[in-house]
């Protein structure tokens, strides 16, 4: 350390380089758990194909009135994340985890802003059962996929 205090050069080089080297280390890329999989399912991101079958964890919600495509809220409505399922998209809900009470065919029409990757949000009106749902493993099988929000805007601007 006895070469870095003599000189001016030396000091303002040694402190460009550490400046440099904390920069390219606090944007590296980490890798989010979350994304490489987890319960034995994949929860990678990414629009699946009509008719391909997925694992996804539920949950339930009880509240509100309005969904994110502007349609009041009612049985049979799905909250996902639209970077997996778009909004429209049609789904068959089914699985070991799912009581017969609760598989059926869902339409995506809410978003959630806890919702991220393969989870999905099943509306209930009884708040009671909601809670008592709790959180399952469920199966997806997609029907139909609907539309994307950033191609809507795209082609409405053409106009």
């Amino acid at each position: 350390m006895l070469w870095l205090s003599r000189s001016l050069r030396r000091k303002l080089l040694a402190t460009l380089l550490g400046a440099m080297v904390f920069m390219l280390l606090y944007q590296a890329t980490v890798i989010d758990s979350r994304s490489v999989g987890g319960h034995g399912m994949a929860l990678a991101v990414g629009a699946p194909q009509a008719g391909s079958k997925l694992a996804f964890e539920a949950t339930a919600y009880c509240r509100g009135q309005m969904t994110a495509s502007g349609v009041t809220v009612r049985a049979g409505i799905a909250a996902a994340d639209p970077t997996v399922l778009p909004i429209g998209s049609v789904v068959q809900v089914g699985g070991s985890g799912v009581s017969e009470a609760y598989r059926g065919i869902y339409t995506v029409l809410d978003t959630g802003p806890e919702i991220q990757g393969r989870e999905m949000d099943l509306y209930m009106w009884n708040c009671t059962e909601a809670r008592k749902f709790g959180r399952r493993h469920i199966d997806v099988t997609v029907l139909r996929l609907g539309w994307r929000q950033t191609e809507i805007a795209k082609t409405s601007r053409r106009r």
